[in-house]
């Protein structure tokens, strides 16, 4: 589980570094692209679920297959939408729902746990 908390903070970490990352140092090139609302729509996923993920580290009981879809999710989704937004590669935008289908399978087992409780 402390390995679950240490992930979790790191992605949280990594959301932040990136979000300043985006709005500074690649402020124009983003907007060159025409990708900074890609840019940070990646941020905002990986810093939401960041907290989440982090959450759930913490229960005494950790369900550890919500976390790791979250986990993947945050991965191919955040992670394809920063490489789309810098590169300006469209096809990269075919993976991103690959990670959303993650996250969703994140939440739905934590609604599907909820009510076998």
């Amino acid at each position: 589980m402390i390995y679950a908390i240490r992930i979790s903070a790191l992605i949280g970490f990594l959301g932040v570094a990136l979000g300043a990352f985006g709005a500074h140092l690649l402020k124009a090139h983003l907007a060159a692209l025409n990708t900074a609302d890609i840019w940070e729509k990646a941020v905002f996923y990986q810093l939401i679920h960041a907290v989440v993920m982090l959450f759930l580290a913490s229960r005494p009981t950790f369900p550890i297959l919500s976390w790791t879809c979250f986990l993947i999710g945050v991965i191919i989704f955040s992670g394809s939408l920063y490489i789309l937004a810098y590169t300006g590669v469209k096809w990269l935008g075919a993976i991103t729902p690959i990670g959303g289908l993650a996250l969703l399978a994140g939440w739905l087992i934590l609604i599907l746990r909820a009510f076998a409780t």
